[in-house]
């Protein structure tokens, strides 16, 4: 299990975790700050990742360090991991509201006003994480033609991130001054900054699913629709088989690829089981 699995889930799946969602760890006033200025952050948060294009220009031990600071301060502010569609609906069947936001990463690397991110509270009505995101200090409330927070059933979301599925787009679930969670945003590598910091640049700010895909080649047809929406470049084709297979060691577990497979080919394994991939996050 990841490593937030055993510092705040006792061994358990962290996110599955009622308490990382409580109202009480929003009485931190650091965290209240965090959350009040995060939209603010989106400027600096694409000048970062731009600057990380000029890593690959430095000596290899130079990239490490830096990418080793980043990521300590991130799990501390602002880290999330990746979840397949169950996991998903198993946060939102014990959260006790879902309101749909403006995504920062967007707003930084397209300026568009685009919602794909989800906040979700374990009070019934957004509770004081609604109220810090409507507040008159928080980014989220001001920015323009922002019809205002969403709220959402647990099935209208899960419709909506069913066809996020069906666009490629990978379920992830973030903390807010870790350990409390407030957000699952739909992400994608050519908008989303966390994505893009962590498969392309090799920063990580997000760790893998627990799971693993699987590809069974008695199922398969060879369509190849798999390797079209796999955002981690995971999927490989044979001509000679006309089978498509999945690399553990580049495969995040998002389970997006199952969501195209017209023959259920698909299927994902718990990662502590695929002794290849259980100690890659």
């Amino acid at each position: 299990m990841c490593e937030f699995c055993h510092k705040h889930g006792e061994g358990k799946k962290w996110y599955l975790e009622a308490k990382n969602y409580g109202e009480d760890l929003l009485s931190d006033a650091r965290r209240r700050k965090f959350i009040t200025s995060f939209g603010s952050e989106a400027d600096q948060i694409g000048d970062g990742v731009s600057k990380m294009e000029q890593l690959d220009s430095l000596p290899g031990f130079v990239r490490r360090v830096i990418s080793w600071r980043v990521t300590r301060q991130m799990k501390k502010m602002h880290y999330g991991q990746v979840l397949p569609i169950e996991d998903v609906e198993r946060i939102f069947d014990f959260v006790g509201s879902i309101t749909r936001v403006s995504c920062v990463c967007r707003k930084a690397t397209t300026g568009a006003d685009a919602r794909y991110c989800y906040g979700i509270s374990i009070a019934p009505d957004g509770g004081a994480l609604a109220r810090l995101f409507a507040s008159p200090e928080s980014a989220a409330s001001t920015a323009p033609a922002n019809p205002g927070l969403e709220t959402r059933t647990k099935e209208q979301a899960i419709a909506e991130f069913r066809e996020y599925e069906k666009e490629g787009l990978c379920h992830t679930v973030w903390t807010f001054v870790t350990p409390f969670i407030g957000g699952i945003c739909n992400c994608d590598r050519s908008d989303c900054l966390a994505m893009r910091s962590t498969v392309t640049y090799s920063v990580p700010v997000m760790f893998r699913a627990e799971y693993v895909a699987e590809a069974d080649p008695d199922l398969c047809s060879g369509c190849r629709a798999c390797m079209r929406v796999c955002q981690f470049g995971a999927i490989g084709y044979s001509a000679a088989m006309a089978k498509a297979s999945v690399d553990p060691r580049r495969c995040y577990g998002c389970g997006i690829c199952r969501s195209v497979c017209a023959k259920a080919a698909i299927r994902l394994n718990e990662r502590r089981s695929v002794k290849v991939a259980a100690n890659l996050w």
